[in-house]
C-alpha cells in the first residue's frame, strides 16, 4: 500500500494538472468569486447614494442566474411545451432551443464597465464631437416620479450616437437598459454591449418561442424595476422626422402590467436631434432605396476616424454643431390605462410619439435647412431670415424648444448656412443662398425635424421655453 509507484512523466503532469483544477474550481474560484463579489456589492451601495434611482438587485444578479430564472419561469416553460406541440420536436429540444435564446437576449451588465469607462468615454465622444444641450431636466414633474415606479425612457432615433449621449446624460439618473439590434451582435462590440445591461433583440426571424422568452425578460426586467431605454420607432428614421411607432416592446410591457397591484410604469419621452447625422447619407440613401440595410464599411469607417483624430492631433478640428437632448412630459400607464380603459397598445405608442415629437429640439441647422425648404430651395439672405423668424414664432407659440447658439435668429441661421455649405448642401453666393444641385434630399432630411414641429399640434409640454444659449441647459 505504500510502496512507491512508478508512473510515466506525462501522467504525472496529467494528475498534477486535474488535481490543481478541481482545487482551483472548488475552492479557489468560488473564494475569489464571492471577494470580488462583496467589493461589487459595496461599490453598488456607494454608487446608489448618487443615483435618483438606484441599481436594482436584478440588473446586477448574475448572468447564469438570470438565464436560470427566466427559462423556469412558468410563462416561458408553457410557451416552450406549445412550441414542442406545434414543432412536433421532444420537449427537450424545445427547452434546449428556449435556454439559447435566453442567453441570447440576457445582458451580463457589469457596474465597473458602465459606470467606470462607458460613461466617461461616451462624455469624451458627445462633447469631442458636439457641443451638447440638454432641456426639460428641471421639469417638476421628472422630480416627482415615484420612486416604487419602473421608469422606461422611449426616445425618437436619429443616429447611432443617441446611444452614447443618452448613456452619458442619464448616468446621474439610474444606468440604463437597451434593447439593441442584431447589428451589433458582432466582435467586440457584443462584449462591451452586454457589460453595459443592453439586452439583443432580433427583428428578424423570429418564431413564437423566441418572443414568448423576449417578452417575459422585458417584463421581469420591467417588474424588477430596471430603468429601460427603447425607441419606438424600431430603427434609424431615415427621413429625419420622427417616425410611426412599431408597437412589439411596448406591447410586451403592457402585457405584463398589472393595473391593480405592483408598481407603475412611467414612460419619460426623450427627444434628440443634431446639427449633423454622421450616418445622414446613408440613411437617406437607405430611404430613397425602401430598405432598412445599412452595410457598415469598416474601410469607410477607419478613414472617418483617422481622420478626425488627425486634424484633433492638429489642432484643426472643429466640431460638428450642436446636439441636443430634450425631456417630454411623463405618461403614467396606470394613469393612461385607469382613463381610457378600453385603450389599445397602439392608442399608447401614439400618444408616446406625440409627447417625443413635441420634445423634439430646434437647432441652427435644421432651422436654417426648413426656411430654405420653404423659400423653395432658393432665396436672398433677407427673406431666409425672415422665413426663420415666422417659423420661430410658430414654434415658440407651440411650446418648442430652441437651441441656438447666436442672441437673434439671424445670426442662428447664418451659423446653420455655414454648416450647410460646409457639407456641400447650399452655395451661398454673397447675398443669395441656394440648394447645391442634387443636395435636396439631404436638405430635407435636415428640414424634416423643424417643419414636423411646425405642422403638429399646440404641443404636450407648456412649461416648455424658448432656449437661447441658456447656460443652465449646456454640457459641453
Amino acid at each position: 500500500m505504500f510502496e512507491p509507484v512508478e508512473l510515466p512523466y506525462w501522467a504525472l503532469v496529467l494528475i498534477l494538472g486535474f488535481a490543481a483544477v478541481t482545487f482551483a474550481s472548488h475552492f479557489l474560484f468560488p473564494s475569489v468569486r464571492w471577494f470580488f463579489r462583496r467589493r461589487m456589492e459595496r461599490a453598488v451601495a456607494r454608487l446608489n447614494t448618487r443615483l435618483q434611482r438606484p441599481i436594482e438587485p436584478f440588473k446586477i444578479m448574475r448572468r447564469e442566474d438570470q438565464v436560470t430564472r427566466l427559462i423556469y419561469d412558468p410563462q416561458v416553460m408553457e410557451a416552450v411545451r406549445a412550441y414542442a406541440r406545434e414543432e412536433g420536436v421532444p420537449p427537450n429540444v424545445a427547452f434546449e432551443k428556449a435556454r439559447s435564446y435566453a442567453r441570447e437576449i440576457v445582458p451580463g451588465f457589469s457596474t465597473a464597465t458602465y459606470f467606470g469607462f462607458a460613461i466617461k468615454l461616451a462624455q469624451r465622444l458627445s462633447q469631442g464631437l458636439y457641443k451638447v444641450r440638454l432641456g426639460g431636466e428641471d421639469n417638476p414633474a421628472l422630480a416627482r416620479l415615484d420612486s416604487d415606479a419602473s421608469v422606461v425612457f422611449v426616445m425618437n432615433h436619429r443616429s447611432n450616437m443617441d446611444y452614447v449621449l443618452i448613456t452619458w446624460l442619464a448616468s446621474q439618473h439610474s444606468a440604463l437598459s437597451y434593447a439593441v439590434g442584431e447589428w451589433a451582435r458582432v466582435w467586440p462590440l457584443k462584449a462591451l454591449i452586454r457589460a453595459m445591461g443592453a439586452y439583443f433583440i432580433r427583428r428578424r426571424y423570429s418564431n413564437t418561442l423566441y418572443r414568448a422568452v423576449l417578452a417575459r425578460y422585458v417584463q421581469m426586467s420591467i417588474q424588477q424595476g430596471t430603468t429601460q431605454a427603447i425607441f419606438p420607432e424600431g430603427g434609424l428614421s431615415l427621413t429625419g422626422a420622427v417616425g410611426p411607432p412599431r408597437k412589439g416592446l411596448l406591447h410586451y410591457i403592457v402585457r405584463g402590467f398589472n393595473l391593480h397591484a405592483g408598481p407603475d410604469v412611467v414612460f419619460v419621452p426623450v427627444a434628440l436631434n443634431y446639427d449633423r447625422v454622421l450616418e445622414d447619407r446613408v440613411l437617406i440613401s437607405a430611404g430613397m432605396q425602401g430598405i432598412r440595410r445599412f452595410p457598415v464599411r469598416v474601410r469607410v469607417v477607419l478613414g472617418f476616424t483617422l481622420r478626425i483624430l488627425w486634424r484633433k492631433v492638429r489642432g484643426r478640428f472643429t466640431r460638428f454643431g450642436n446636439a441636443a437632448v430634450c425631456y417630454g412630459a411623463p405618461l403614467s400607464l396606470r394613469d393612461f390605462l385607469t382613463q381610457c380603459p378600453d385603450a389599445s397598445t397602439e392608442s399608447l405608442a401614439e400618444a408616446l410619439m406625440d409627447r417625443i415629437r413635441a420634445a423634439v429640439p430646434i437647432l441652427p441647422v435644421p432651422l436654417a435647412a426648413a426656411a430654405l425648404v420653404r423659400c423653395a430651395g432658393d432665396a436672398r439672405r433677407a427673406d431666409l431670415h425672415a422665413q426663420a423668424a415666422d417659423i420661430l414664432a410658430t414654434l415658440q407659440d407651440r411650446h418648442a424648444w430652441v437651441h441656438l447658439d447666436a442672441e437673434d435668429v439671424a445670426a442662428a441661421v447664418d451659423a446653420g448656412l455655414a454648416g450647410l455649405a460646409l457639407r456641400g448642401v447650399v452655395e451661398i453666393t454673397q447675398d443669395h443662398i441656394r440648394t447645391a444641385p442634387g443636395e435636396d434630399d439631404v436638405l430635407g432630411y435636415y428640414a424634416a425635424s423643424t417643419l414636423q414641429r411646425c405642422d403638429s399640434g399646440d404641443g404636450i409640454a407648456p412649461d416648455a421655453r424658448l432656449m437661447l444659449d441658456h447656460p443652465d441647459t449646456q454640457r459641453g
